[in-house]
């Protein structure tokens, strides 16, 4: 009897790379009748209900060849680790930390003579896992979860730090343009994501996972290339890199109508695309004066709108952020009252369920790679205001190189005025030519998963590939 094919997927540790991951497989197996997929699931948050809750809603009936494997924590003190203020140490220490769990995991699936293991998918914030499969003499990919453009940001500058011996971060606080391949205009060093650029750095993240990177048989972007022609046109004509496979958009499009019903009841009542949402992903939040700057310029701009506001934890952390059980403790003296029937302020926001919704005219986010391959789908224009890690390039990107995005705070000033926001909300509100250019790359995004689909093209040549191996 032929062995089964299977495929160790090992996404990023959170829920929002792990429904990535899976879309990823879903397409996988829906053109390849016999492989089958184990995600091994790295447990950074012990009890994570939204991770449990989502890999239970993906029964057996409707995913038989795909699978879900929980790894037992190995360091279960290392929670206080994980958090933006040292992400070295997460890749480092506690990545590292599961190998021989994942290797237990490897071994489980291969000792069954009715399996092969034929191909190792990991995040690229689990490139240390190239490693096991080393061992095992399987084939590795990385899974690339952000953009063409910042994967073509991270191999330069790890060309410019290995091959031409340059400090990075020397060109901190300058005016410095590095010259990106795939970009038509230089990119400004200071929008580069912190880490590259923070001199006191024991360990570079962005570095090692980049050199990592070119060792893997081949790269899979969540990306497509009528968003990204020239990134990916740069990345695929450089020697020095493994095949690369841009598959997107990968999209979640469920939602569950119970967690959003009051939201959705308040956007029906809505005309359609009058509503600016605000909302700034997992990890934002502001502080008490930047939201009065920010519940001013709604106030005076006069737009509609419906704003997710969390509490920075209250430990001082930067982890993940809460809602507040009364906001109109920030919130600056009567704004609730004097906004009511034209904007909503909420906690955590079903992004997807939101965005679609045809009331939403505008979309202020952190130009997180996901919001924005979201907001390209439902043809909703972004202002930009990112706030961390490489959401600036990508910010950059969508103003600066494709001018889908009008810009907030892409220089991170430490305070914006409420006059820049209301600035940044009307132009975004008002942009009829931005809108219009949205529209149109709603239509290719559709287009490029389907049949004659560049995506679908890349995808076919990605399950080809590792077949081809699979016979060598």
């Amino acid at each position: 009897m032929e062995k089964t094919k299977e495929l160790v997927f090992i996404p990023g540790p959170g829920l929002g790379h792990l429904i990535s991951a899976v879309e990823t497989g879903r397409k996988i197996l829906g053109r390849h009748q016999y492989l089958s997929i184990t995600y091994l699931l790295i447990d950074m948050v012990p009890n994570d209900k939204a991770l449990y809750n989502y890999t239970q809603s993906l029964s057996s009936a409707t995913t038989p060849r795909l699978r879900f494997t929980n790894l037992s924590r190995t360091q279960p003190d290392c929670t206080q680790e994980l958090n933006l203020k040292n992400p070295s140490a997460f890749v480092t220490e506690f990545i590292c930390s599961q190998k021989p769990l994942v290797r237990e995991a490897v071994l489980e699936i291969i000792k069954f003579e009715s399996s092969q293991v034929v191909g190792f998918m990991v995040d690229l914030f689990c490139v240390s896992m190239i490693d096991v499969a080393d061992e095992f003499k399987i084939p590795s990919y990385v899974f690339f979860t952000s953009s063409a453009g910042f994967l073509s940001v991270m191999l330069r500058v790890q060309t410019i730090t290995d091959e031409f011996k340059q400090d990075i971060t020397e060109y901190k606080d300058t005016d410095k343009e590095l010259l990106i391949p795939g970009f038509q205009n230089q990119v400004p060093a200071k929008i580069l994501p912190s880490g590259m650029l923070d001199k006191r750095r024991t360990f570079f993240l962005d570095m090692y996972i980049a050199r990592r990177i070119r060792g893997s048989k081949g790269i899979i972007v969540n990306t497509f290339m009528e968003l990204e022609t020239n990134p990916i046109k740069a990345l695929l004509s450089d020697g020095k890199n493994p095949p690369v496979y841009p598959i997107g958009p990968l999209i979640n499009l469920k939602h569950h109508s119970d967690e959003d019903e009051s939201i959705r009841r308040w956007l029906d009542n809505q005309p359609v695309s009058s509503v600016v949402f605000l909302c700034f992903g997992s990890w934002g939040r502001f502080g008490e004066e930047q939201v009065k700057e920010i519940a001013a310029a709604l106030e005076r701009s006069g737009y509609r709108f419906l704003w997710s506001l969390r509490r920075p934890p209250t430990d001082g952390t930067v982890g993940s952020p809460n809602d507040y059980e009364n906001p109109e403790e920030v919130l600056p003296p009567g704004f609730l009252e004097r906004t009511r029937g034209i904007g909503k302020v909420i906690g955590w926001a079903p992004q997807v369920a939101v965005l679609s919704h045809p009331a939403v005219g505008g979309f202020v986010s952190h130009c997180g790679w996901n919001s924005i391959l979201e907001s390209i789908w439902f043809g909703v224009p972004i202002a930009g205001w990112p706030l961390y890690a490489e959401q600036h390039i990508n910010t950059y990107e969508m103003v600066v190189e494709l001018g889908l995005a009008v810009d907030i705070n892409m220089d991170s000033k430490i305070m914006v005025t409420s006059e820049e926001i209301e600035r940044g909300i009307r132009h975004l509100m008002n942009g009829n030519e931005i809108r219009k250019k949205v529209k149109e790359m709603k239509e290719k995004s559709h287009k490029t998963l389907i049949e004659g689909g560049s995506s679908y093209d890349f995808l076919g040549r990605l399950i080809d590939d590792i077949v081809h191996i699979l016979h060598n």
